[in-house]
């Protein structure tokens, strides 16, 4: 978590100053703080909120914000906060975490384990917990926040910080843009944010990629219609357990018998739920799926198969059908990808920010020469890089996160301390 704080740090500091801060002070300064960070990744790691519900969070965040000297905007896009501070001429740097929790029961065993219950739109009461890592976005945003302000004498331009709602159901960023975002607040000409790897990486790393980053996202809500009744009489009721269980295992053809094998795709059914007791046959089951791909092309394909698997099941003869299929929704978040031409830039930038964060900061030797972001050229690993708009700008993550994003890209993944997912629980995007 020390390497995610500092990153966010080094970075926002890279992007508004002329003459980056010593590396030793930066580093003493975030030392002195991580206590106090720590208790607040605990508290905010025991007491998680779902999408759009984020309103003990968003207060608690905001009083800190407002306690560093920041103008600062609550209710943005329904839960958001936006917290702003001019510091002179500049150019103008947005800084993002985010604040849901989903719908996880937690399993870690963790002293300060989230125990909190929450019944979200499925209607199933459900366990709640950060799994992922947004505690830990929201804390080194503090960390950031109070790192910036400590250091106002090297930089200039103006700060703003935001605190987005609901990432996981794909709206909050759409609430905050709908709600004003960039018309009664500063727009910015770089932004920057974390989004966690589900690739096995090392805690505490950040990582890039060229090309594709993050893929197409599907959210696949289908509800299956049956004829409910006694579970004594089965031959007098059209079960949706089965029909929908039928419906599942059809799913699992259309990845592996209609898209390519050299062409990534995944269908993922991630609820269902039918019934509330032992012996009533439901008149409903619901599933709900994530579709993942990266081409328009293969996403097309995939959502064509799922609709086809879920046509009509057979009924016994004599029985009344139904209406076995209702309410095919779909909401799409697009893919995230690297431009080519700029993806060594960004290598090299953040390169040097760990060198920065490595050097000895005395100035004055090579290496620290080296590694210095901000001036005409900088001279990072041997490879010359000239500092532009493109080197830290930021992708949020999916399509509506990253509609914040200025121009270009950086593509980064934050890796979880171990122990911090939930065990045997999907999280996340």
């Amino acid at each position: 978590m020390v390497s995610k704080f500092t990153s966010t740090a080094l970075a926002a500091l890279a992007v508004a100053t002329a003459a980056p801060a010593q590396a030793n002070d930066l580093r003493e300064t975030l030392a002195a703080d991580m206590p106090e960070l720590m208790e607040l990744y605990r508290d905010l790691h025991a007491n998680p909120e779902l999408s759009f519900e984020e309103h003990e969070t968003a207060a608690k965040l905001a009083a800190r914000m407002r306690a560093l000297g920041f103008e600062v905007t609550e209710g943005v896009g329904r839960t958001g906060v936006v917290s702003v501070m001019r510091n002179g001429d500049g150019p103008t740097v947005l800084l993002r975490a985010d604040m849901d929790g989903l719908p996880v029961v937690e399993q870690t065993g963790l002293p300060y384990a989230s125990t909190q219950t929450a019944t979200p739109a499925s209607g199933v009461t459900t366990g709640v917990m950060h799994a992922c890592g947004h505690d830990t976005h929201m804390a080194g945003f503090i960390g950031a926040a109070r790192l910036l302000v400590d250091h106002k004498d090297q930089w200039q331009g103006t700060l703003v910080m935001v605190l987005q709602p609901a990432e996981e159901i794909g709206l909050g960023a759409l609430a905050m843009l709908d709600d004003g975002l960039y018309t009664k607040f500063p727009k910015p000409d770089y932004a920057l944010a974390f989004h966690d790897a589900a690739a096995p990486a090392p805690a505490g790393t950040i990582g890039y990629t060229p090309g594709y980053a993050l893929a197409n996202v599907d959210s696949v809500d289908i509800t299956v219609k049956g004829i409910g009744g006694h579970g004594a009489y089965p031959h007098t009721t059209v079960d949706p357990v089965v029909l929908a269980s039928a419906i599942v295992m059809k799913l699992q053809t259309v990845v592996s018998r209609s898209s390519s094998p050299l062409d990534p795709a995944v269908i993922t059914v991630g609820s269902f739920h039918a019934g509330a007791k032992h012996n009533i046959i439901s008149d409903e089951a619901k599933l709900q799926l994530t579709v993942r791909s990266y081409s328009d092309e293969s996403r097309q394909l995939l959502l064509d198969g799922i609709r086809r698997r879920r046509g009509f099941q057979p009924v016994p003869p004599g029985r009344a059908r139904g209406r076995q299929i209702d309410d095919f929704l779909d909401q799409r978040y697009a893919a995230t990808a690297a431009r080519p031409a700029r993806r060594g830039r960004h290598a090299a930038a953040f390169a040097a920010f760990a060198l920065l964060g490595a050097r000895c900061g005395e100035g004055d030797c090579d290496r620290c020469r080296g590694s210095r972001i901000g001036g005409d050229q900088a001279d990072a690993e041997r490879g010359k890089l000239t500092p532009d708009k493109s080197v830290a700008a930021g992708a949020f993550g999916v399509a509506p996160t990253a509609v914040f994003s200025s121009p270009g890209e950086l593509l980064i993944g934050s890796s979880l301390p171990r122990g911090r997912r939930s065990r045997g629980g999907g999280a996340g995007r």
